[in-house]
This record gives structure tokens, sequence and C-alpha cells, in this order.
């Protein structure tokens, strides 16, 4: 189907017989809107069930609170009819759903500003679009550490980013969120999956050795010893389960990263559609079940609706004790077609939603959420982490700093607690 190599940092996938641009792109540039404009832009979609002409999204609230997640598709990013952008941002900590939906809206802009920075125009080869991408992570990253309102130094993102441009896919991605490819099986017929994206958790023997050198520390609980996690070095907090984030400014001086590892692929006429979903959907659902799922359903508006209802079934059998993750999904079909029929509740290319005027059920309140008493896993009488474990209410109050993210039996959770800082720890 090609090959993958990866140097300094990009791996580049290259499908036998698939052609670059042809240079007809040439001195193109991006034409950036505003930021208060963003919700006026046609083709960009950013609701929780809708669809554009190349694309459907979805995402459920699961039982653990408020939805953290949130998605973007973008079609005519740029001001090209032909260039799709879509991501999935899933969000962790007290103010992760505030972060994730930062990210979404900021992000683009800044790899517009980076493309634009290059000065390259928008035929530029995948070593230059690496660079683009990891500028715009790195702005969008120290403008969340300097937002005057917004609190991510417990709290963050992940990002998973597809721009599709012609025959080429451009990928980021930090965190735990994921990318995979349907692609028809010349030889059976069928769909197989291939994961375009890396999980970016600690065991990752790269993400690892990393962490490490910087002084921070990464094991996992005694229950749930599959389930590496990111701690401080003076402290059993935060226990963070991935190792690059957008955010979480509490680890960044101690191996968590912003920086995104990078990807390509050259399209061929067998690649059907691209699957972008937070770990609510992997956590339950492999790669292969994924794309039969998206493959085999009667309408490709609701495709991503019925991954992401497969995917919460799967969680109430294999986990029924689990509060079920946030689920997020978008369906990117490659070939540019979607339905004919268009559904009520999303009937236009361009859903526009004045998230200041207009309830969203997933909204946070004016005022700070409150999170109830919550419980990582289940508290083990004697055991080493137990006051990990154990979780407080936060009601916006500054000294309240025993928040812990979930509620329930979970299997795999973003956060574990807050860290409880004092001067004598912080300068041993």
């Amino acid at each position: 189907m090609g090959n993958c190599v990866a140097s300094g940092g990009t791996t580049t996938v290259t499908a036998a017989g698939a052609g670059g641009e042809d240079g007809r792109r040439r001195g193109r540039r991006w034409k950036a809107p505003r930021e208060e404009q963003l919700g006026s832009v046609p083709g960009r979609i950013f609701s929780n069930d809708g669809r554009s002409r190349t694309a459907a999204v979805f995402t459920q609230q699961g039982r653990k609170g408020i939805n953290q997640d949130a998605m973007l598709v973008w079609d005519g990013f740029g001001g090209e009819e032909d260039i799709v952008l879509c991501g999935v941002f899933d969000g962790h900590g007290p103010h992760g759903h505030l972060v994730a939906r930062r990210v979404r809206d900021a992000l683009p802009l800044r790899l517009m500003s980076a493309v634009r920075a290059s000065k390259a125009g928008l035929d530029m080869p995948a070593a230059a679009w690496r660079k683009a991408f990891a500028r715009a992570y790195k702005a969008m990253d120290k403008d969340l550490r300097s937002h005057a309102t917004l609190d991510c130094f417990c709290s963050g993102s992940t990002a998973v980013t597809v721009l599709k441009l012609g025959s080429d896919l451009y990928m980021a991605n930090i965190g735990d969120s994921r990318a995979v490819l349907g692609s028809r099986d010349g030889a059976a017929g069928g769909m197989v999956a291939v994961q375009l994206t890396v999980d970016l958790k600690p065991d990752v023997p790269s993400e690892a050795e990393r962490i490490k050198k910087c002084r921070g520390r990464v094991f996992a609980l005694q229950d749930e010893p599959e389930v590496p996690r990111v701690w401080l070095p003076f402290d059993d907090a935060p226990g963070l389960a991935m190792a690059r984030a957008f955010g979480d400014f509490c680890l960044k001086d101690y191996g968590v990263i912003s920086v995104p590892e990078f990807f390509h692929w050259s399209l061929t006429e067998k690649d059907q559609f691209v699957i972008l979903a937070s770990d609510g959907v992997w956590d339950v659902l492999s790669n292969q079940q994924a794309v039969d799922i998206v493959s085999s359903s009667p309408s490709r508006s609701k495709a991503a609706k019925s991954l992401v209802e497969a995917a919460t079934r799967e969680w109430k059998t294999k986990y029924p004790t689990s509060k079920i993750d946030d689920c997020a999904v978008v369906c990117l079909y490659l070939d540019g077609k979607m339905d004919h029929e268009r559904d009520s509740t999303a009937s236009m290319d361009n859903i526009s939603v004045d998230e200041g005027s207009v309830a969203d059920p997933n909204e946070a309140p004016e005022q700070e959420p409150a999170l109830t008493r919550n419980f990582t896993v289940r508290t083990v009488a004697g055991s080493a982490h137990e006051k990990v474990l154990a979780g407080a209410t936060v009601a916006g109050a500054a000294h309240d700093q025993n928040w812990s993210g979930l509620d329930g039996v979970t299997r795999v959770n973003s956060l574990v607690q807050l860290p409880r800082f004092s001067e004598e720890k912080a300068i041993g």
C-alpha cells in the first residue's frame, strides 16, 4: 500500500502510483479570517452533530461530566476550495473543555500564519509542512500560556489535525487522539485500516526517555498497571496519561511537550476516508472495527454518529462498571462527496453558532464548573498511591487543589489529580 520512512521527526508515506501536485498551487497563499469572524466562515463545521460537503462529525458526552471533546471540519480552508482541514481535540483537567475549544478555534489560524511566514506558497514539500505545523503548535501553546482568563496549568488538550491538499494528507498529532485511514483492498475487495498517527503515550520508549531526562516520572498506578502516567518529580500528581499535550504547564518543565509528530500520506484511488477520533472511541474499538463501521454505514452523513454509538455500546459491554468516556468522531470522505439527503440537525455547509448566546448542552456555565467528588480508580486500602485517588469538590476556589478528573471506576483517564505544591517540595 505504501512505505513509511521516518526522518527528522517527519514520517512520510508514499503510496505506489501516487503523484504530487503539478505546481499549479505555486504562489497561492492563505486567506486568513480574523478570530472574531470564525463563526461566519463558510464551510467551517464545529457543531456536535453536523456535516459538510466532505465530512460528517458527531460527539457524545460521556458519563464523566461536561463533554471535553471538540471537533472541526473546515472545507475551503485558507480560501482554497479543494483544501480541507479536520481536527479532534480532547480536553482534560478542570478546564479541559475550554482548552479544547480554544485550540479548535485558534490552531487553524496559527497554521495559516505559519504557512504565510514560510513564503513558500501551498506547494511546499513535506519537510516544509512539518515546520509549518511545528510553528503553529508552538504558537498555540504559547497562546495558552499567556491567556489572560484560561487557566491551563493543570488543564490541557490533545490535538490530531489532518490537512487534505489535493492528493496529499499532512497530519500533526499530540496526545492520544488518532487518525485512521480506510482503504480498499485491491485483492480481497474489502476495507483495510491504516493507522496514520501514533498515540503519544508515556510508555512509548522515546517519550519515556525524554520525560525521565527532564526529571519527570513515569509509572502506572497499582490499580491500573496498563496505564503509564507522567508525574511531577516531587509529588504524586497530576498523573497525565499522555506524553504530549497543549497546556498542562505544570509538567512542561518535566518532559511533557507540545511538539507534534508529523506524518505525510500520498493518496491513491484505493483510499476512501479518514477517521479522526478521541480515545473514547479507540479505547473500545480497534482500527479495523472502526473502518468497518464507517464503511458499512448506509448514510455517509450518519457515519460519525454510527461510530460513536457503536463505541458507546462497547463501553457498556466491555466495561460495565466504568463511566463511559466522551467520544468525538470526524469522518472525512476523500472523494469529496456526501449523501444527497440532508438531515434537520445539519442542513447547512456552514453551521454558525454564537457560543455566547445559544445554549449548548455541553457548554460550561458562566461560573467555574463545580466538579463533584470523583475517584479515578478503585481505592485499595494500604496502597502507596491511595492519596492520589481521593478526589474532592472544586467550585472555582483557588485554595482547593484536590481535584480528581473522573467519576467511577474507569479504564483509562487522562488526569488523576492536581498537584499539591508546597515550598518545601518545590525547593527540594
